[in-house]
């Protein structure tokens, strides 16, 4: 008998969607066992967001400062297991504070070390650089990444911009004014994760995960644009200055998080179309370069 974990944590239902449809191929198999574990914060986050604190959570988010977490039950810390799938959101270009808060705490050590850990993103885009972060805090415990999925929005970035600020301040994944598309996750490629766990299985029933990341990846498991990549790393040196400024200005961070809400729609709406036409511009010189750099943010 084969012994999975599933570990997340979602507010709106999508990545929850994207795990059950992914472990259906596992959850169908009388020689696997799954145990989910969803991570329950002390102080829960609220879903619809409200404008404060959605910017209240920036600094933390992004500084990966953990928060208190509610413990998982004995059975679930007590059980040796097989292979982790570990899914997460993006928040503020870092691992969420849930996903964050349990991956440091003296739980996530007690079950991940020497133990297979399989990565899967549920985010609008930008999730490479927190992918980055992601490896530092699996190899703080003594993990082993053995594959990554990341599925996202498909839409353009601005429009996505749009449709997911009217999900996440309403709480309805509909259609915005009617004319935009919904946001998030396409509700196709959602349902078709089950093809990913497939491949999963038979991973895990040779006890070989080696060859388990390019199988993943033709499968399209991952996506690499190379626009926001380099948004991602420019937004990364940005949030950095902002997030470490603002924890530190107890007395007035309301204040600042509201200029930080002014930057983030200048940098959205201006500097991002600029950034875009300078990087279609010098990208025939840098072709090469990005490519290979692009090839590294696939594998593990």
């Amino acid at each position: 008998m084969k012994n999975v974990l599933v570990i997340h944590y979602s507010q709106s239902g999508q990545l929850t969607e994207i795990l059950d449809n992914l472990t259906l191929p596992l959850s169908s198999d009388d020689e696997i066992n799954i145990t989910h574990y969803t991570i329950e914060m002390e102080k829960e986050f609220p879903f619809p967001w409200n404008k404060s604190a959605f910017f209240n959570a920036f600094p933390e988010s992004f500084l990966q400062i953990p928060a208190a977490i509610k413990a998982p039950s004995n059975t679930i810390l007590e059980k040796q297991y097989d292979l982790i799938i570990l899914g997460y959101q993006v928040w503020y270009l870092s691992p969420s504070i849930p996903v964050n808060s349990f991956l440091k705490s003296t739980f996530a050590k007690q079950i991940f070390k020497s133990t297979p850990v399989i990565t899967v993103i549920g985010a609008r885009n930008m999730w490479v650089k927190a992918q980055e972060k992601m490896k530092v805090l699996l190899s703080d415990l003594e993990a082993n990444l053995v594959g990554n999925i990341a599925l996202v929005d498909r839409n353009i970035n601005h429009v996505s911009v749009v449709t997911i600020v009217h999900w996440m301040f309403s709480g309805e994944k509909t259609k915005y004014l009617g004319i935009f598309p919904k946001p998030g996750v396409s509700e196709s490629e959602i349902k078709n994760a089950s093809k990913f766990g497939n491949v999963i299985k038979q991973s895990l029933k040779n006890k070989n995960f080696n060859n388990l990341q390019d199988e993943l990846l033709k499968l399209d498991a991952v996506e690499i644009r190379p626009f926001l990549v380099e948004m991602d790393k420019k937004a990364n040196k940005m949030f950095k200055i902002w997030s470490n400024f603002i924890i530190n200005k107890k007395n007035s961070r309301e204040f600042w998080l509201k200029v930080f809400n002014v930057y983030l729609w200048v940098a959205i709406w201006l500097i991002s179309p600029i950034v875009f036409i300078l990087h279609l511009l010098k990208y025939p010189f840098i072709a090469t370069k990005i490519a290979k750099e692009n090839a590294l943010y696939k594998k593990l």
